[in-house]
């Protein structure tokens, strides 16, 4: 939030070369790790067994919804407008999934069992990796850029 002649105004950050660079992928990386651990942690049905599960899940995780989500967005935009965004929650339960999937097929131990689970995992997932992302936005990748916020 910004403020300019008394007034507050929200403004879309896009990204920016920082974003993309080593210390921009790794701490993407390591909030995606952070995000899975809590949500295995927390939700029943979803388990990851070790700690290469984990890494590896986040690597499947990170590529899935690099590639694979914007895809499926952009197909079902029309159905996302018409609930008015909560699609997305499906979306990012079946993107679970799919990781879970194709962790299965490489044979880690990364499990979610069942609609439900992917759909509280994913739940979780999305809210710690917003919170994460905006603190290490803030305090690592720009620390300064944010000093004028209140």
């Amino acid at each position: 939030m910004r403020r300019s002649n008394g007034v507050f105004y929200w403004q879309w950050r896009g990204p920016e070369p920082d974003d993309f660079g080593a210390l921009g992928l790794i701490v993407r990386f390591l909030v995606n790790v952070a995000a899975l651990w809590l949500a295995q942690a927390l939700v029943r049905g979803f388990d990851i067994d070790s700690a290469g599960a984990l890494v590896f899940g986040a690597i499947i995780f990170g590529i899935v919804n690099a590639f694979i989500r914007p895809v499926v967005a952009m197909f079902s935009c029309v159905i996302t407008c018409a609930t008015l965004g909560l699609f997305t929650l499906i979306i990012n339960a079946a993107m679970l999934g799919l990781t879970a999937w194709i962790a299965g097929k490489l044979d880690l131990a990364f499990h979610v069992d069942g609609f439900w689970a992917a759909f509280l995992g994913a739940l979780v997932i999305s809210v710690v990796s917003t919170l994460l992302s905006r603190w290490a936005d803030r305090n690592v990748l720009r620390p300064s850029r944010f000093d004028d916020i209140w």
